[in-house]
C-alpha cells in the first residue's frame, strides 16, 4: 500500500521526536549517575526506571508495537511476568534455605 507523502512525512516527525526523547532521556541517566544519592540502590532504581522508559519507546515506536493488536500486548505482559519470576527465583532460594548444603 502506497503511502502519501503526507503520511511520510508524519511518520518521520515521530521517528525525530522519538530519537530526541531517547537523547534526552540517555543525557538525564547520565546526569543521575553524577548525582550522590543516599544508596547506591536509589540511584540504579532511578537509572533502571529512566531505561525501562526508553525501552518502551524503543519497542513501541521503532519496533511498531503502537499500532499492534490487543494479542501483542498480552504476550509482552506474560514476558515481563516469567521474566521477573526468573529474576526473583535466585532471591528467593536465597533466603527460603533452599539448597543449603548444611544441613
Amino acid at each position: 500500500m502506497a503511502e502519501s507523502a503526507e503520511e511520510i512525512r508524519k511518520h518521520v516527525r515521530v521517528y525525530i521526536l522519538v530519537f530526541a526523547a531517547l537523547a534526552v532521556l540517555t543525557v538525564v541517566t547520565v546526569a543521575v549517575s553524577y548525582l550522590h544519592l543516599e544508596s547506591v540502590a536509589a540511584t540504579v532504581l532511578i537509572a533502571l526506571f529512566i531505561a525501562s522508559i526508553k525501552g518502551g519507546l524503543v519497542a513501541g515506536y521503532f519496533m511498531h508495537l503502537v499500532s499492534e493488536k490487543q494479542i501483542i500486548y498480552w504476550v509482552l505482559a506474560l514476558t515481563v511476568v516469567f521474566f521477573a519470576a526468573l529474576m526473583l527465583l535466585p532471591s528467593i532460594t536465597e533466603f527460603s534455605g533452599v539448597g543449603d548444603l548444611d544441613g
